[in-house]
């Protein structure tokens, strides 16, 4: 009875699983697309499944049917030479993968040529092939059969037809595998009247009555099979120049009823046409042949398809060539070598001097070290934020020996046209390589910005203005380096929520460290980190309104944390110990995560913020002994330059703009 029970629950599970829903948080539909039904499971036994766990869901097994992979390249034609190494890594990705054979569709070499060319192309390719791990199979394509030697008087009957023949094999053929039968067929006889080889001319896109009848008895000899495969070079069922010559051809396919998918590649994209009359054809696009890679994810790139072969059903993928991983290859010491370039300090030098609506030139030093136990390849290049920045040169290549440590230079120049519009600082992009035996293997590409030294002229007859931030993505960023706190801290912000649910920072660097003012909830908190533990000043109650502007000073003095809001005492806290900071920036209108990214946005306005090294207020309220002139940061949020909105102090510690805060008027 139990086993009962079991067998129809799993058939509830296989049920439920059958259409399985779409799930919102992957936000389209792509990742849910299915060919053919799921696959035959049958109920565990205790011959197959073994647990000594019990109350268990007990899961289905997969049917012991026997099944099968092949693979199929594109073609190699028409592609630079260098074309031949892109084959040489689908041949590294096939071993990987270790299907049963690999199947091809023709134009294998460049060929248009005399037969001396074509012998030195047709070994090359061989012996690339040679390397696979498994049988490999040709077809015949149009450059690999047409012959373009200077002089035609020379030109051999058939044109490379026995050449052909004598090196890769027949020009038609068929075998047999796992009660699956594969026919290779020619498109390329040419017309039987000219004897004119084209693939641009109907009359040229005949199969003869010879290969025709051929087909015929072939397809009657695999009559028993489960499956048929056909491969030609040619997707003719196109029509087009090929003309209609096909049909007669798919009608004999169509009547065997075991016919499964034919294959074809020269159009140099893959293509998907099907299924007709239960056939599917499928046209690939290269692999290591002329590609123009306009669309890859549309299919022009270059690729090998992926058959997987059941008793009653096919499988069709398609993969880049070069994305298989070798799983032996990524040890723990390459993890860590490839780790200890990503994160190899860019030093940059000398600080850039920058003055709104003043041109100037500066001479950048960057300087690279290899900390790895292999040579490494770098490109550094002009990312180019600001096109008003000049570059010279604009990119540098160089590779590194192991612990070698290398500086290039760099000339800037900009203009005096620079506006407050499009007033931006200079950046460059880092691409490397790790150089491993063998194998270079990319380090993501790492985008740094030129450290600046701003001198931003603030106008003074601004009328008062204040941030609005979105409560998603926004915030204000201010780089660590320009200001510190080592003991005592004020830290003042005056805003207007219009929303104060949920976690939300207002001006923080926390995380694990560091210093901040929340509000979450309406509920206002100022804490400092001391011996590695947060001191806080958190108001017992919500006091936060929205839509009303408010006053926050969150003060420690060495002995107590302090909270005023609106210039009253609000909440206090004793505790002493040794002030724990961060390299973190200060984020307004967020909080900040240990990457140094926003988070627990604020949504609402933001006039001012000042930080000062010191407790500026005592007692009661918070107007007793202020000096503001002691402040590091001072923003009055009444502009912005570009994506900087100015510090008034002398740290000149410029907040950045992240997403799209605006500046609003205010009364």
């Amino acid at each position: 009875m139990r086993f009962i029970f079991s067998f129809s629950f799993l058939l509830c599970i296989t049920s439920a699983l059958a259409a399985p829903p779409i799930n919102p948080n992957i936000g389209h539909n792509h990742h849910h697309h299915r060919h053919g039904e799921k696959h035959e499971t049958v109920a565990p036994t205790p011959a197959r499944f073994v647990t000594s766990r019990k109350r268990s869901v007990e899961l289905p097994l997969p049917n012991e049917k026997e099944a099968f992979t092949f693979i199929v390249y594109g073609d190699r034609t028409g592609g630079p030479p260098e074309g031949v190494s892109v084959l040489a890594d689908a041949v590294r990705d096939t071993n990987l993968l270790e299907p049963d054979f690999v199947m091809t569709v023709g134009d294998l070499i460049n060929g248009y040529s005399n037969e001396e060319i074509w012998m030195t192309q047709m070994k090359e390719y061989k012996s690339i092939m040679s390397q696979l791990a498994c049988p490999w199979f040709p077809v015949a394509g149009n450059h690999d059969i047409y012959w373009r030697g200077k002089d035609k008087s020379k030109k051999p009957e058939g044109e490379m037809e026995a050449a052909y023949e004598m090196h890769f094999g027949p020009l038609w053929y068929a075998f047999e595998h796992k009660n699956s039968w594969f026919i290779i067929l020619y498109s390329d006889e040419g017309d039987p009247q000219t004897g004119e080889k084209t693939f641009g001319k109907p009359a040229a896109q005949k199969m003869s009555p010879e290969q025709f009848s051929w087909l015929d008895q072939t397809l009657t000899k695999a009559k028993g099979a489960e499956h048929v495969f056909l491969f030609l070079h040619h997707p003719r069922w196109l029509g087009r120049g090929y003309g209609d010559d096909w049909d007669k051809v798919h009608r004999r396919l169509a009547a065997s009823g075991n016919v499964s998918a034919v294959f074809a590649g020269h159009i140099h994209t893959m293509r998907y046409d099907g299924p007709k009359d239960g056939i599917e054809y499928v046209t690939l696009a290269t692999t290591g042949g002329g590609q123009s890679s306009s669309i890859p994810q549309a299919g022009y790139l270059h690729h090998y398809d992926i058959v997987t072969v059941r008793k009653d059903r096919i499988s069709l993928a398609a993969v880049p060539v070069g994305e298989v991983l070798d799983v032996r290859e990524i040890t723990g010491e390459l993890v860590s070598q490839v780790n200890k370039v990503k994160r190899s300090p860019v030093k940059i030098s000398p600080y850039l001097t920058l003055k709104n609506n003043e041109g100037g030139q500066h001479q950048l030093s960057i300087t690279l070290n290899n900390p790895s136990d292999r040579p490494v390849a770098t490109v550094i290049s002009s990312s180019n934020p600001s096109l008003d920045f000049r570059w010279q040169p604009d990119h540098q290549h160089t590779t590194l020996k192991p612990g070698e440590t290398k500086e290039l230079n760099f000339n800037l120049s900009w203009d005096d046209h620079l506006t407050k519009s499009n007033f931006s600082g200079p950046s460059f992009h880092i691409d490397s390589e790790y150089l491993a035996k063998g194998f270079a293997y990319e380090i993501p590409r790492r985008t740094i910005s030129v450290p600046l030294d701003l001198e931003l002229s603030s106008k003074t007859d601004l009328q008062n203005g204040a941030v609005r931030f979105s409560g998603s993505n926004t915030a204000l960023s201010i780089p660590s380096n320009r200001f510190a706190i080592k003991k005592e801290v004020t830290l003042e912000c005056r805003f207007k929520a219009e929303t104060l649910a949920g976690r939300t920072g207002l001006v923080t660097k926390t995380e694990n460290s560091g210093y901040g003012i929340f509000i979450s909830d309406g509920r206002p908190d100022f804490s400092v980190n001391l011996d590695g533990k947060y001191l806080s000043a958190t108001a017992s109650s919500t006091l936060l309104k929205t839509d009303q502007w408010h006053t926050l000073a969150g003060i420690y003095d060495g002995r107590e944390a302090r909270l005023y809001l609106d210039g009253k005492l609000i909440a206090s806290a004793l505790g002493t110990g040794k002030f724990k900071d961060n390299r973190l920036p200060l984020m307004i209108g967020a909080d900040v995560n240990h990457q140094g990214q926003p988070t627990s946005f604020f949504k609402g306005l933001i006039d001012y913020v000042s930080l000062t090294p010191k407790a500026l207020y005592s007692g009661e309220t918070s107007t007793a002994n202020g000096d503001r002139k002691a402040a590091i940061i001072d923003l009055q949020l009444n502009e912005n330059i570009g994506p900087w909105h100015p510090d008034a102090s002398e740290s000149k510690a410029h907040a950045i703009a992240i997403g799209g805060v605006k500046i609003e008027a205010i009364k």
